[in-house]
């Protein structure tokens, strides 16, 4: 089956130079996938004519012509009610439309939500939709951590329609029957914390989840849990964090390696270890979050990504649908949205299955 992706090629920070070289290299690793182009068509054909690699794939690329441009700076408002014709919108309606399984953007990350909210509309028993990414664990594994940026500000039953969330993306994606999850907080114990998790803590523990209880920040990559919750304020500044860290301890071993000669005789015989710590560090691997709990798949990938982390992005939203993520989620949900208070009946997951 080919997965159909419609990329936002003038998003992100570096726009067409960054989006067309890793739409194009995708689509060379990847025969089963067409690709939709979506933005300033003479550019990206001016863009594509400059790449001698476009012959390959010509057949499975289509240019969608969108005038408008979402820019980093631009408000919610004008990118919801003043760009219509955006890349970014575009894309997205080709989702909503059935052109397109998956929409990529590298663009603003609150206008993508909040297009991608008023378009796809949100899964049933979803007050809204929550940034989820797979990141590794000192286990060898993958831990599933939401929300990332999307609601900066939420309730306790945001939190666990979140942990429901993550779980069927776990469960779907990482093969995980039954995923435990941990709620981030300033400790372990159950006192701790603010209003908020106290209160989603509760909902949790009675929730039917394989709740593990609180987690700190360093749980994070020990792969304590599966999942890990938590508000997009606090999820956000500590993946940006992680991220910043890596990439500062990277910067140190190369300082220190090119200090001396005797240095870089010692870094030219640990040459191969110190490539593959630079590539299990390499924070653009893991490029490419899904914005759950709409009716589509949405992959959001970072604004400053170079062409290698986009098409990183872009393979996030093929192996997406290529799991039917969609499909799968709105399973995986629907046993345990029956469970929770105030869901009514068994009808809510029936509806959620159907969604």
């Amino acid at each position: 089956m080919t997965v159909r992706i419609a990329i936002d090629c003038m998003g992100g920070d570096h726009g067409l130079s960054v989006t067309v070289p890793a739409a194009l290299s995708f689509a060379r690793r990847e025969s089963g996938a067409s690709l939709l182009l979506v933005g300033r068509a003479p550019q990206i054909e001016a863009e594509l004519g400059r790449r001698s690699d476009y012959a390959q794939v010509r057949d499975r690329i289509r240019v969608v012509h969108a005038e408008e441009v979402v820019e980093m700076t631009d408000s919610l408002t004008t990118a919801l009610r003043s760009k219509k014709n955006s890349s970014m919108r575009v894309a997205l309606e080709s989702v909503k439309n059935g052109l397109a399984d998956v929409a990529v953007s590298a663009g603003n990350t609150g206008a993508l939500m909040a297009i991608a909210r008023y378009l796809l509309k949100t899964q049933e028993g979803i007050d809204r939709p929550a940034i989820a990414h797979a990141l590794p664990n000192q286990k060898g594994d993958l831990t599933t951590w939401l929300d990332l940026g999307a609601n900066v500000d939420c309730e306790a039953e945001h939190l666990l329609q979140f942990a429901i969330l993550g779980c069927a993306y776990a469960a779907s994606l990482h093969g995980k029957e039954r995923p435990s999850v941990g709620l981030l907080n300033v400790g372990e114990e159950v006192i701790k914390g603010n209003e908020v998790v106290k209160r989603a803590g509760e909902l949790l523990r009675g929730s039917g989840l394989n709740f593990h209880g609180n987690v700190e920040g360093d749980d994070i990559f020990r792969g304590t849990v599966d999942v890990i919750v938590c508000d997009g304020f606090v999820g956000n500044v500590a993946l940006k964090a992680s991220e910043g860290l890596a990439q500062m301890l990277a910067g140190f071993i190369r300082e220190e390696f090119t200090r001396s000669w005797t240095s870089k005789l010692i870094a030219l015989l640990a040459l191969p270890v110190l490539n593959r710590f630079r590539h299990r560090v390499d924070h653009r691997r893991y490029n490419g979050a899904a914005l759950l709990g709409l009716r589509g798949v949405v992959i959001k990938s970072h604004g400053s990504s170079d062409a290698y982390g986009f098409e990183c992005a872009i393979r996030r939203g093929f192996d997406a649908s290529s799991h039917q993520l969609l499909e799968r989620t709105a399973q995986a949900m629907a046993p345990l949205l029956a469970k929770l208070p105030g869901s009514g009946d068994a009808a809510l997951g029936a509806n959620m299955a159907r969604a």
